[in-house]
């Protein structure tokens, strides 16, 4: 999700903890072009989807792209666009329908939306990522520019395979990978992310990773896309709202905290902020704490926090382990509530 304006840095843990970004090395000017983008991307882009969100918070507005499944209106997207959103619009073609998150993997980028209202949409046509080659043209859609202004077309080359991207989270000092993501050489752009890469006889091939509130691209143009074999197993998933430890359906869980990592020998988490009224503050935590354990498990890291939420749902009751600021432990439960 690109945020075009925020006041706020700090992030309320709801599931999601804090927008991340892709560190990613210099890279290499963009390839050879399609022999025929345009007609390649004209295929699909009636089926692109123009993703914008509300993150009431951080008083911020994002910008993403989706890829349109079924005529119904579920939309697959990265689950960066809209995490933390308070409110999805989403348009395809002309027409403009409220979204509501129907699951995410937190840990591919992955999530599907359900447009509100939708009938009659255009499904992408999907190729097969597995037969991607080296050098091989692509085309990636998306709306770096904005709902009210055309589709950016970057047209560029495969470049590479099983790439790793290290995401460093800069507001709690947490890290991930995303593995398995193939390269290529186009200069994708701040909401671009979610959008479709389209081989040159009209098919989505991979879902573009890159560039939210923070994530920040290298010079020179290169990419990186979760192959869309991948992308349309764990959204298969997600629309038989089939939950996983990874997989997550609904609404991300609200602890009502906003935290970052400790930096101590024992871990944990230090409570930054504490909404009013919310299930942390009920349970006895306030700012300065330390967040030691949620029902048993020790939290390393804001990160960790996160994964825990997300195998939990609106309503479970967790036991938190925590220590206050002159080192005394407490104990208490929180009743979760259902997040943005």
């Amino acid at each position: 999700m690109s945020k075009l304006s925020s006041t706020s840095f700090k992030t309320i843990v709801v599931a999601a903890l804090s927008t991340v970004a892709l560190v990613v090395a210099p890279l290499t000017p963009a390839g050879a072009a399609p022999g025929d983008p345009q007609s390649a991307a004209s295929r699909v882009e009636p089926s692109v989807a123009r993703i914008d969100t509300i993150v009431d918070y951080q008083q911020a507005y994002g910008i993403g792209t989706g890829i349109v499944l079924s005529p119904n209106g579920e939309v697959l997207t990265n689950y960066h666009v809209v995490q933390g959103a308070n409110t999805i619009n989403v348009t395809v073609g002309r027409q403009s329908y409220p979204a509501e998150l129907v699951g995410y993997d937190r840990q591919h980028d992955i999530a599907v939306l359900q447009l509100q209202g939708a009938a009659g949409l255009a499904p992408a046509p999907f190729g097969d990522s597995a037969a991607l080659a080296p050098g091989a043209p692509v085309v990636a859609l998306g709306n770096a520019m904005g709902t009210g202004a055309p589709l950016t077309r970057e047209v560029g080359t495969v470049s590479a395979f099983d790439q790793t991207v290290n995401a460093e989270d800069e507001l709690t000092g947490s890290s991930d990978q995303i593995d398995g993501l193939f390269e290529f050489a186009a200069p994708v752009r701040a909401g671009d992310s979610g959008g479709p890469v389209v081989n040159e006889a009209g098919q989505v091939v991979g879902m573009t990773t890159a560039a939210s509130v923070n994530f920040r691209m290298g010079p020179g143009g290169k990419g990186f896309a979760i192959p869309i074999n991948e992308a349309l197993g764990v959204a298969g998933q997600i629309r038989a709202r089939t939950p996983s430890d990874s997989v997550h359906i609904g609404p991300p869980t609200l602890l009502g905290v906003g935290v970052r990592t400790a930096q101590r020998q024992n871990g944990g988490v230090i409570v930054q902020d504490v909404i009013p009224g919310g299930p942390a503050e009920t349970a006895g935590l306030i700012p300065g704490d330390v967040l030691t354990s949620i029902d048993g498990t020790p939290l390393d890291s804001a990160r960790t926090l996160t994964l825990v939420l997300d195998r939990h749902y609106p309503g479970d009751v967790i036991a938190l382990t925590w220590l206050d600021q002159i080192g005394q432990q407490h104990t208490g439960k929180a009743t979760l509530a259902a997040g943005p």
